[in-house]
C-alpha cells in the first residue's frame, strides 16, 4: 500500500471508529472559517463600481499608513524585546529577578487604554508639559516645541511599549533553550557577553524574533481604539468607518479582504519562523546558563533598558488611571459601573466556556484519530486569532442574518408569526466572535496539556471497557483541569479587552467596559472611563501573574511554558 492509500485508509478508519469526534471537529472548523467565506462573498457580490473608488481614494493611504505602523512598531518592539530578554536571561544585575516578570506587565493593559492615558499625560495641560513650563519658566505651550502624540510616530511609540512582551516571550524562550556548548565555545574564543549576544545568541534567536514581531503586527492590524484616538487612518479604521459612517457593507468587506491578504502574509511569516526555530541539543543534560555579572554603569544601563519599558508600558498609564479613578470614584462607582462589569464578565465567561469546549473537542479528536485531516481541521479552526476583530465582525454579520431570515421565514409559513432578528445584533453574535477569535489561545493551551498525558492512560482506559467519550470525561478532563482553567482564563481576559468586534456587533444600548471606555475617550472625556479601564487592567494582571510564574521554573519547563503562552496560528 503506497503512502497516499495509507493516509486515505487512516482517515476512513478515524471516521468509522470515532465519527462524533471527527464530525465535531469538522463542525467547529466550519463555524470558525464561515465568517471569512462570508466576507469574500460580500466583497465580490457588492457593487463593482465601489472597488475602483476604494483603489483611488481609501486604500492607498490606509494601506501605506498600516504598513508604516506595522514596520515602526515591529522594529521598536524587536529592539526592546530582544535586548530585555537577553539581559534578564544571561546577565546578573540589581533588580533582574523582579524585572523578569515585570516586563510582562504591559500585556495586562489594552493598547487603546494606554493611548488614552498618554494623550492626557502628554497634553498641554498634562503633568509632563506643566512640569516643563514650571522648570524652564515658559508662560504657555506656544513658547516651546513638544512632540504631538496624536501622530503616526506617537502611535508607534505607544503601541510598541504595550506590545513588546510578545517579542520578549518568544525570544526569551529561545535564549532559555540555547545550548551551553555553543555559548561555552563563544566564551573560549574570547567573546564578551555582548559579543556572544551579537555573534551567537541573536542569529540563533532570529526565527523567534520573526514570530514575535509577526504577532505584534497582527495586533497592530487588529487595533481600532488606539489608532482612531491618535488620528492614524489604518485599514481597520477604514473598515469601521466605511461600514458605520457610510453604511457601505460591501465596501467594508472589500477593504477587509485587503486586510486578509496582509494577514495571510503574516501567517506565512509566523509559520516560517516557527519552522526555523527547531534545533537540537548535543547534550542530554541541561546546564545552568552563563551568568554574566554587570557592575557600575553597565548594571545601571541594563536596569534602564529593562526598567524603562515597564515604566512606559505599564507604570505611567496605571498611575494615571489610579489618579483619575480616585477622583471619579464617588460619582462613577455605582449601579452603572456594576451593569457594565456584569455585561463584560457575563459575555467573557460564556465565550471562554464555548472556546474551551471547542478546544477540548479539537485536541481530543486529533489525539484520538491521529489523522492528518483532523489535524488540518484544528489549524483551520485556529485561524480566527489572526483575523482582526473588524474583519471577523463583517463576516459574522451575514451568516447570522441569513440564519435569522431563514428562521423567520419558516416561522411565518408554519406558525404565522415573525421571529425577527434572533441572533443578529445580539449577545450571541458577540459570543460567536469572541470564541472564534480566541479559539487558538484555548486550543494551544489545552493541546499542550493533553500532550503531557501519556498514551498509556488511553490504553488502560480502553482495556477497562471505557469508550473514548467516557475516557475523556472520567480520565482526561480531570487530568486537564489546570490546562482547561488556564485556557478559560486567557480567553476570558482577551474577551474583556476586545474592542473592535464588540463595537460592531453589540446590541443596541448594550455597553461593556471596553465600549464604555471607548465612548468617553471619543468625547475627549477619558477620566469618566478611568474606573472601567482600571477594571480591565486588573483583570489582565491575572494571566500575567500566571506567565510570571514560569520564569521561576527550571530552565526546560520555563521555556516550554513561555513558548506555549504564545498562540500558534
Amino acid at each position: 500500500m503506497n503512502g497516499d492509500a495509507q493516509v486515505i485508509a487512516r482517515h476512513r478508519s478515524a471516521l468509522r471508529h470515532h465519527p462524533w469526534m471527527v464530525l465535531g471537529a469538522l463542525a467547529i472548523a466550519v463555524l470558525a472559517v464561515m465568517p471569512i467565506v462570508a466576507l469574500v462573498v460580500i466583497a465580490f457580490g457588492g457593487d463593482p463600481s465601489i472597488w475602483p473608488h476604494l483603489l483611488s481614494t481609501v486604500l492607498p493611504r490606509s494601506t501605506w499608513t498600516t504598513v508604516l505602523l506595522m514596520l515602526g512598531v515591529g522594529v521598536l518592539t524587536a529592539i526592546v524585546g530582544v535586548s530585555s530578554a537577553w539581559l534578564v536571561s544571561m546577565c546578573r544585575f540589581p533588580g533582574r529577578g523582579a524585572l523578569e516578570w515585570m516586563l510582562l506587565l504591559p500585556l495586562a493593559v489594552p493598547t487603546y487604554v494606554v493611548a488614552y492615558a498618554y494623550v492626557e499625560i502628554l497634553d498641554s495641560l498634562g503633568p509632563v508639559q506643566v512640569f516643563i513650563r514650571a522648570l524652564f519658566g515658559f508662560q504657555s505651550a506656544r513658547d516651546y516645541w513638544f512632540p504631538d502624540v496624536r501622530t503616526l510616530g506617537g502611535a508607534i511609540f505607544v503601541m510598541s511599549f504595550v506590545l513588546y512582551p510578545y517579542v520578549y516571550l518568544t525570544v526569551r524562550a529561545t535564549f532559555l533553550m540555547q545550548s551551553m556548548c555553543v555559548l561555552d565555545v563563544s566564551r573560549t574564543l574570547g567573546k564578551t557577553a555582548f559579543g556572544t549576544f551579537f555573534h551567537v545568541a541573536l542569529p540563533l534567536a532570529r526565527p523567534a524574533v520573526v514570530v514575535g514581531v509577526t504577532l505584534v503586527a497582527m495586533e497592530c492590524l487588529n487595533d481600532i481604539g488606539a489608532v482612531q484616538f491618535l488620528g492614524v487612518q489604518t485599514l481597520t479604521l477604514s473598515v469601521y468607518s466605511t461600514w458605520t459612517n457610510r453604511g457601505d457593507l460591501a465596501g467594508a468587506a472589500q477593504i477587509a479582504c485587503v486586510m486578509l491578504v496582509v494577514v495571510l502574509f503574516l501567517i506565512w511569516l509566523e509559520r516560517r519562523g516557527r519552522r526555523l526555530q527547531r534545533f537540537h541539543h548535543t547534550s542530554r543534560r541541561l546546564q545552568a546558563l552563563p551568568d554574566y555579572p554587570l557592575t557600575g554603569w553597565r548594571a545601571a544601563g541594563a536596569l534602564a533598558v529593562c526598567g524603562l519599558p515597564v515604566l512606559i508600558g505599564f507604570v505611567f498609564p496605571a498611575l494615571y488611571l489610579l489618579d483619575a479613578a480616585a477622583r471619579r470614584f464617588a460619582t462613577d462607582f455605582g449601579p452603572a459601573y456594576f451593569t457594565l462589569t456584569a455585561n463584560s464578565v457575563g459575555l467573557s465567561l460564556v465565550a471562554s466556556a464555548v472556546a474551551v469546549a471547542a478546544a477540548v473537542i479539537l485536541a481530543y479528536a486529533a489525539r484520538l484519530t491521529g489523522a492528518r485531516s483532523v489535524k488540518l481541521l484544528t489549524r483551520v479552526a485556529s485561524v480566527g486569532y489572526a483575523v482582526p476583530g473588524t474583519v471577523l465582525a463583517v463576516g459574522i454579520l451575514v451568516p447570522l442574518a441569513a440564519l435569522d431570515n431563514f428562521v423567520d421565514g419558516m416561522a411565518r409559513s408554519l406558525l404565522g408569526i415573525s421571529t425577527g432578528l434572533l441572533l443578529t445584533g445580539s449577545t450571541a453574535a458577540l459570543v460567536y466572535a469572541y470564541a472564534t477569535r480566541f479559539l487558538a489561545v484555548s486550543f494551544g493551551t489545552v493541546e499542550a496539556g493533553l500532550e503531557r498525558v501519556t498514551p498509556n492512560i488511553d490504553m488502560a482506559a480502553r482495556s477497562l471497557g471505557r469508550t473514548p467519550a467516557a475516557a475523556m470525561r472520567e480520565v482526561h478532563l480531570p487530568l486537564l483541569r489546570p490546562a482547561v482553567a488556564t485556557a478559560a482564563l486567557l480567553v476570558f481576559v482577551d474577551s474583556m479587552k476586545e474592542l473592535p468586534a464588540t463595537m460592531l456587533l453589540r446590541p443596541f444600548n448594550f455597553e461593556t467596559l471596553a465600549t464604555h471606555v471607548y465612548t468617553y475617550a471619543s468625547m475627549e472625556m477619558v477620566e469618566q472611563g478611568a474606573i472601567a479601564a482600571l477594571t480591565i487592567v486588573l483583570a489582565g494582571l491575572v494571566p500575567v501573574a500566571l506567565l510570571a510564574r514560569t520564569s521561576r521554573l527550571p530552565r526546560r519547563i520555563a521555556s516550554q511554558a513561555v513558548r506555549g503562552a504564545v498562540p500558534t496560528i
